[in-house]
C-alpha cells in the first residue's frame, strides 16, 4: 500500500510511505532536511511500521513542538489506519 502525508509544522512538505503487511518498505519525503530526512528514512526501511511509529513520536525540533521524525510518526500512523480500513 502506497499512502502519502503532508506534514504539519516542518519543513518537510511531503512524505509517501509504501507498507506491506505492516512493514515499512519505503519512505521519500519532499522538503525539510534532506540529509537527516534521508538518515531517518533509511533508518526505517524494513522496521515493523509500529515500532517506527513509537520510536519517532514525540522528538521536538527546537521550539515547534513537533519534528520531522515526530510527523513521519503520525504519517506511519495514518497509514496504517488507512490500511486497516482497506482490509
Amino acid at each position: 500500500m502506497t499512502f502519502e502525508y503532508e506534514p504539519q509544522g516542518t519543513c518537510s512538505k511531503k512524505f509517501t510511505l509504501e507498507l506491506d503487511n505492516g512493514r515499512i518498505v519505503n519512505i521519500s519525503a519532499v522538503g525539510g532536511c534532506n540529509g537527516n530526512l534521508s538518515g531517518v528514512c533509511t533508518l526505517v526501511q524494513g522496521m515493523d511500521a509500529k515500532a517506527a511509529a513509537d520510536a519517532l513520536r514525540g522528538i521536538p525540533c527546537g521550539t515547534r513542538g513537533t519534528s520531522c521524525p515526530d510527523q513521519l510518526s503520525k504519517a506511519i500512523e495514518a497509514a496504517l489506519a488507512a490500511g486497516e480500513t482497506e482490509q
